[in-house]
């Protein structure tokens, strides 16, 4: 690897010593999603980066999320951009510092708003911030922990059609446990429903509601 190379992986000799900050190239992230390509495409299936640094792996997971939004809903303007929203939705990320953390959120919408064609003002770019401020998390992946020490939660999206969504928050350490709770066979798998209840459920909402709960600069 060139030293140009190098730099491109690597803010900081001293981040990669305090953090162990290494950044994943591009053609290794793309071999990667290939392995997994009809969920790394599909629209609905939900993409967690517990490292997610500036977004090496949720922007082409994004990108690939768009282009089925494009074959499968371009010819309806109103499909599109509410299932390219919906995309975006169901893209997420923990990163431990918040510089890059604000870089991947920036990096993600640059990317949706030029999917469609919107400036930063806009009602969906708007949409799409209210929305990163929720599936971009500052915290610690480990302890699944955020910089105040409460539980990392995430927002649990749905598309119900017709230009409305739906939001539930779970806590992520609840979540990490679900999968072993509900396997098959497993004394507790009816009560998983039960065990794992959304921490807060949202009223129904609209690209127009989103918008309204971030102020733009």
């Amino acid at each position: 690897m060139s030293a140009s190379e190098t730099e491109r992986l690597v803010k900081s000799k001293q981040r990669v010593a305090d953090h162990g900050e290494v950044f994943t190239p591009s053609w290794m992230v793309e071999d990667m999603l290939n392995l997994v390509q009809e969920e790394s495409e599909r629209i609905d299936s939900r993409v967690l980066e517990p490292a997610c640094g500036s977004g090496n792996f949720l922007v082409p997971v994004l990108t690939r999320k768009l282009l089925t939004v494009a074959a499968k809903h371009g010819k309806s303007d109103f499909e599109k951009r509410h299932y390219a929203l919906f995309a975006l939705m169901c893209t997420y990320g923990i990163e431990l510092l918040p510089d890059n953390a604000a870089e991947c959120r920036d990096n993600l919408a640059t990317l949706f708003n030029a999917f469609l064609g919107i400036d930063q003002d806009d009602d969906w770019a708007r949409a799409a911030r209210a929305v990163l401020a929720v599936n971009i998390v500052q915290g610690d992946a480990l302890t699944m922990t955020t910089p105040s020490g409460g539980p990392i939660t995430f927002a649990e999206w749905g598309y119900l059609g017709k230009g409305k969504f739906q939001r539930r928050d779970f806590r992520y350490d609840e979540l990490t446990q679900r999968s072993a709770w509900e396997a098959e066979g497993s004394l507790f798998a009816d009560m998983g429903a039960d065990l794992f209840a959304p921490q807060t459920t949202y009223p129904t909402m609209t690209v127009t509601d989103l918008a309204g709960q971030v102020t733009v600069a």
